[in-house]
C-alpha cells in the first residue's frame, strides 16, 4: 500500500530528529541548516507539527527539563518515524534520479547519461 508523499516540513523535522533527540529551538535551527536556510520555521508552526507527529506515532517526547525556569521538552523519532523517514527519503531519491536521467537525455552531460 502506497502512502501519501510527506510534506516538506515534516520531512525536515524528522530529518532533524534522525540525529538524536532535540528540543524545539534546536529543531528550528537544524531545519534551517538542512534546508540551506531556505526554510525558516516559526515556533507556532513547529509545535503544531510536533503535536501532529506525536499523535501519528512518528515522534515521542524523549525527556523534559527546566532551563531558566522554563520547561524544555526534547523529542525523538520513534521506530515508525524512522521507517517513514527512510521510506520518504528513498522515494525522493528515486524520483530525483528519474528526473536527472530524463534531463540527461535532453541535456547531454547534465546527468551523465540517457533516460
Amino acid at each position: 500500500m502506497s502512502k501519501r508523499a510527506m510534506q516538506e516540513t515534516t520531512f525536515l523535522i524528522l530529518t532533524a530528529l534522525a540525529q538524536g533527540p532535540q528540543h524545539g529551538y534546536g529543531i528550528i535551527q537544524d531545519v534551517g541548516r538542512i534546508s540551506g536556510e531556505r526554510v525558516v520555521m516559526r515556533a507556532g508552526t513547529l509545535y503544531g507539527a510536533l503535536d501532529r507527529l506525536d499523535a501519528d506515532g512518528l515522534i515521542a517526547v524523549d525527556r523534559e527539563e527546566i532551563v531558566d525556569g522554563r520547561l524544555r521538552r526534547y523529542y525523538r523519532l520513534t521506530e515508525e518515524g524512522s521507517a517513514r523517514l527512510a521510506e520518504e527519503a528513498m522515494r525522493l531519491q528515486s524520483a530525483a534520479a528519474t528526473a536527472l536521467r530524463r534531463l540527461g537525455a535532453v541535456r547531454p552531460g547534465l546527468a551523465g547519461g540517457a533516460a
